[in-house]
């Protein structure tokens, strides 16, 4: 209970919130070449010197609670204690998704926020790795990670990035694994099944999602996106539709794969009042029991079919288990593969960052981010965080285990949390 007392007193005492504004100034503050404005920079920083000196003067412990005061509010210090007490642990590893957890279209103009970038060059030079975990291209994560966080940290044998969801793993400094392409390992089988859907997915769509979908995705991983706003009535109403097109695509795709003694078999007039081929309706059963979200569309577009999923012979289910469907209320449908997810990606970065005995903070919106929560809380190998707009199974997780739920386009939040946890766990 004494650092408990120690904090209170620490935030009743001092202006925390004026140190906070000096730091976040001194931190943030653009290069300029101008005088007086480094003038104004260096006035800042003595002050902000000053402030600090006075903490560190108080306290045994000075120098971490004049860091822990000004990087965190009030109640990020104290969730940083509660985390302490509870994992007694300082977070070793950074997992991050991007898009809409780091920057957010809504919320922080498709950029990473300048206060998040300088948080994580301070994780940084603290000795933290940092794994960038997205569904993005290599291309288009490194031009980001360089602009943002700069070539030296990128070059510098302590950061990952795990794209296209899992496909691929690079690593830079690290020899004959800098760049690791999973996919390699997949199965013949189960590349078929992605070129014959990723093929035949919009050539074979009715007008309405030519019209209202476009595709994205990579060779293993098959969206279809809105063309209307996300989260609108319009986007629901197409992305519900893609998403009944998108497994009836898969049930014909597993259908040519397989040979005919391994399909569904089922008596004549049962087939015919599935009104659809039996394989599909045997690929909307599988998926409807898995997801009770993709249940309900299937219900809701008249396309739930009237057979269990004790239905689906095993050598169909055994495909199935290896290849994902996804359902994003108003924002997307997808299939990818469960052998290249994020969980994958991460374990591989893991390795060659040579985290052994890692205790991760995860951030993400996205049923494949909930992947790595779920994998990190098995194995007790650290905690999740998630923007307040996330999928709903995402939340569910975070508010069930330590409620770490940012506001949209202000991952700062949790990552100043950690910082003042990791400056915490010192002290033991």
């Amino acid at each position: 209970m004494e650092r408990y007392d120690l904090v209170y007193r620490l935030y009743d005492e001092f202006d925390t919130k004026t140190l906070q504004e000096y730091q976040e100034f001194v931190d943030v503050f653009p290069p300029i070449d101008s005088r007086v404005a480094l003038e104004h920079w260096q006035d800042a920083s003595d002050e902000l010197e000053g402030r600090k000196d006075e903490i560190r003067s108080t306290f045994a412990a000075g120098e971490t609670f004049a860091e822990i005061a000004s990087r965190a509010t009030r109640d990020q210090a104290f969730t940083a204690l509660d985390l302490e007490a509870k994992y007694g642990r300082a977070v070793n590893v950074l997992v991050l998704d991007v898009d809409e957890t780091l920057r957010s279209a809504g919320g922080t103009d498709n950029e990473i926020p300048r206060d998040t970038l300088h948080v994580l060059t301070e994780f940084h030079e603290a000795g933290v790795p940092i794994v960038i975990c997205t569904g993005q291209t290599l291309e288009n994560v490194k031009g980001f990670a360089i602009q943002g966080l700069g070539s030296e940290i990128v070059h510098s044998g302590t950061l990952s990035i795990v794209y296209e969801a899992g496909n691929g793993v690079f690593t830079p400094g690290h020899g004959a694994d800098t760049k690791q392409l999973l996919y390699a390992d997949l199965d013949p089988e189960i590349r078929d099944i992605f070129d014959t859907l990723r093929a035949r997915m919009l050539p074979e769509a009715p007008e309405s999602l030519r019209r209202g979908c476009h595709l994205q995705g990579n060779e293993f991983n098959v969206t279809m996106k809105p063309n209307y706003e996300t989260g609108s009535n319009r986007a629901r109403e197409i992305i519900d539709e893609a998403l009944v097109h998108m497994i009836d695509q898969l049930g014909r795709a597993v259908s040519g794969a397989l040979e005919g003694e391994e399909a569904i078999s089922l008596d004549d007039e049962t087939a015919a009042d599935l009104g659809v081929d039996p394989t599909i309706a045997a690929t909307r059963a599988f998926y409807a029991d898995a997801d009770p979200e993709i249940r309900a569309v299937l219900e809701q577009q008249g396309a739930y079919p009237d057979i269990g999923v004790a239905a689906v012979p095993d050598a169909i289910a055994s495909l199935f288990e290896r290849i994902d469907v996804a359902y994003y209320e108003a924002d997307a449908a997808e299939i990818g593969s469960l052998e290249l997810n994020k969980v994958a990606g991460v374990e591989h970065a893991l390795s060659v960052l040579d985290v052994a005995e890692p205790f991760a903070l995860v951030m993400g919106d996205s049923k494949s981010d909930l992947r790595v929560m779920e994998w990190v809380a098995e194995n007790d190998a650290g905690i999740a965080a998630a923007p307040e707009h996330a999928s709903r199974d995402t939340l569910d997780h975070v508010l069930t285990s330590d409620e770490l739920v940012f506001d949209r386009g202000k991952s700062v939040d949790v990552l100043r949390t950690v910082y003042a946890l990791n400056h915490l766990a010192r002290l033991n």
